[in-house]
């Protein structure tokens, strides 16, 4: 019998691949049918429910502002599912050598090591702030 990567690991591995830009394998974490949804996204984008459609998400944009970011502050919570925890943290860095600080809060299911269901919680509206676009987000949202 294979030992699975636990929850608390499978996010280690999330939020330190995001950190570290490796967005090849980010995928790789979700399971290949799943549940993925930013309930604060101001644009309400559909939940991505594959790993393809993951992959289209990890992608990056292209040019944009240059993103230096780290993990900080993680609190894991167990819950009563051995599948489920919820994950508390910040990530902290600088965008085009501006400081920031975002913070977030996952609800992760994890199931034979593979992420099955996130609710990702993040202020999009900050966020977008400090990356220069919360007047595009605006436009969008009014539009």
């Amino acid at each position: 019998m294979s030992k699975h990567p636990s929850p608390r690991e499978v996010f280690l591995a999330l939020v330190n691949g995001v950190a570290e830009g490796r967005w090849d394998a980010l995928p790789s974490l979700y399971a290949e049918k799943t549940d993925v949804v930013h309930p604060f996204d101001p644009l309400r984008a559909p939940a991505l429910r594959s790993r393809d459609e993951l992959r289209d998400h990890f992608r990056p944009a292209g040019i944009g502002p240059r993103v230096e970011r780290r993990p900080a502050d993680i609190t894991i919570h167990d819950t009563t599912d051995p599948e489920v925890i919820v994950a508390e943290f910040s990530y902290q860095g600088t965008i085009d050598g501006k400081p920031f600080t975002q913070p977030g809060i996952f609800v992760v299911r994890v199931r034979d090591g593979e992420i099955v269901s996130s609710r990702d919680y993040f202020d999009h509206l900050t966020m977008a702030r400090d990356r220069g676009r919360l007047d595009d987000l605006v436009a969008s949202i009014t539009a």
